[in-house]
């Protein structure tokens, strides 16, 4: 094996384990305002094609709204915020905690994106990272993506099951 094939090897082998998760496209968005999250599936579980994707909504981010995807169905649980949030002048003490997408087919070798907007209240604190648990069921299996490093400790791709992480930034 020559030098340049063994290098492309090993580069292939190192990303791979961070292509494989369930990523945002946008990694980084700034306290009180408003936020596209798009959820990027770039795989099934394990070869089976993936069938439902739910995504637990963080607390502080709030006026949730999904966006419909031909093909599948949209679903939203809703419940009460730990606390009360100001929102153009309204005060809002419930609201959306999960959504499901399902019914739709998306087979292994195929990605899609699912993706909510949403507004990201200026009680979260900036310079920390907030997370979107997800759990993607597929007809055979289920990979939950829901791992949430310790508070202070590193976002860590290293984890079998790292939720997706958006990086908090201050208001300018």
């Amino acid at each position: 094996m020559s030098k340049r094939s063994c290098l492309f090897l090993i580069a292939a082998l190192t990303a791979s384990p961070a292509a494989a998760h369930i990523t945002l496209e946008t990694k980084q968005a700034t306290v009180g305002s408003y936020y596209k999250a798009v959820f990027a599936v770039p795989h099934g579980c394990k070869g089976s094609p993936t069938v439902k994707i739910r995504v637990q909504i963080p607390e502080g981010v709030i006026a949730v709204k999904p966006m419909p995807k031909a093909g599948w169905s949209v679903d939203v649980v809703e419940g009460k915020y730990a606390g009360e949030y100001d929102y153009h002048g309204n005060k809002l003490s419930s609201g959306v905690k999960e959504v499901a997408w399902s019914g739709g087919k998306l087979p292994d070798h195929n990605y899609d994106e699912f993706v909510i907007s949403s507004f990201l209240t200026g009680s979260l604190k900036p310079n920390t990272t907030l997370y979107f648990p997800v759990v993607q069921e597929c007809e055979t299996g289920v990979s939950r993506w829901i791992e949430i490093p310790v508070e202070g400790a590193k976002h860590s791709h290293e984890g079998n099951s790292p939720a997706p992480g958006l990086k908090l930034l201050p208001k300018p």
